[in-house]
Parts: C-alpha cells; structure tokens; sequence
C-alpha cells in the first residue's frame, strides 16, 4: 500500500489512532502498512538513516495498538502535496539519472581497482586481462551518459505511471 499523494495520511486509517479514544484499539495490517510507508519514504528522501528506518520498521510490525504507531512518525512529515507537477517529475527523473551515472563510475572504479589489485598480486607481467572488464564497465558509464535525454525520459514516463496508479486508488478507496 503507498501513501497516497495528496492525501494526509491520518486519513488512509480507518480509525485516527491520534485520537485517545483510539489509542487503545488493535492495529491493523494495513494500519501499519500506511506507517511504513510513510517510514520508507522518509528513508528514500534522507530523512531517516538506514539504522532509524530499521528499528522503526520493525516497532511498527511488532506494534499491538494504533497508539503504539503514532511516536514511530512523530518527527516526520506525514502528508504529501500533489505531485502533479511535471517540473517536479522531470527533476526527480533527473537525480534518479544523476543517481545512475554515480553507480555506474562508482562500479566503474570498484570494479578497477580490485581487479587491477588481483592482477598485480597474481599475475604481475602477464597480459593485463583487467582492462576486458573494465571495457564493459566503462561502456555501460559512457551508455548512461551519452542516452542522458532517453534516460530520464524513461524515468519521467514511469512516475508519471506510478502517479496515475496511486491516484486511482485512492479514486478506488474514496
């Protein structure tokens, strides 16, 4: 289940578990599915380091009551703007490209310097077979760069489709 956009999350609760007459009530599975949710999210966005969005995650499954679920995103934004905006799409479609060029020269160098390391210890003056996958390496970094436009495109066109497909379920649950 995903938070949807637009939507306060409090709303997505059958029963506001703010609310002291609601506190005490058993946590549904989708009660704590909103949470974790809006707990990845927080992750994704830098919000919450992997070891908070760990020990969250797990509260939230372990909790009993609605009241147990609200500290767990006490600190963190728990609504969203609509996020129709194609300008907005396009720059997240840019960092996810942003985000691929870095994996692929972070591979590129990681790949490097151990292979290059295994054939110094190993094979120091046979044929430098080290430079067959870093050629792979090194065409898939110069692929991301060079189809940049076709990439983020491609990003960009599958926002758009998980943005469609959120806000007919929430069409569906209102």
């Amino acid at each position: 289940m995903d938070v949807v956009p637009g939507i306060e999350v409090w709303s997505q609760f059958d029963h506001d578990p703010r609310s002291p007459a609601n506190a005490a009530m058993r946590a549904s599975d989708r009660d704590r599915a909103v949470i974790e949710t809006v707990l990845a999210d927080a992750f994704a966005e830098g919000r919450l380091t992997r070891a908070e969005y760990d020990e969250r995650a797990d509260a939230a499954l372990a909790s009993r009551t609605l009241g147990d679920l609200v500290p767990l995103v006490g600190d963190l934004p728990v609504s969203r703007a609509p996020r129709s905006s194609s300008g907005d799409l396009h720059q997240q479609a840019v960092r996810k490209w942003q985000s691929d060029r870095r994996e692929a020269l972070l591979g590129l160098i990681g790949l490097s310097a151990l292979l290059w390391t295994i054939w110094a210890v190993t094979m120091w003056g046979d044929f430098p077979w080290p430079l067959f996958p870093m050629g792979f390496a090194l065409m898939n970094l110069v692929r991301v760069v060079v189809n940049k436009r076709d990439i983020i495109e491609e990003h960009t066109r599958k926002l758009e489709k998980k943005e469609r497909k959120q806000v007919g379920q929430a069409e569906e649950e209102a």
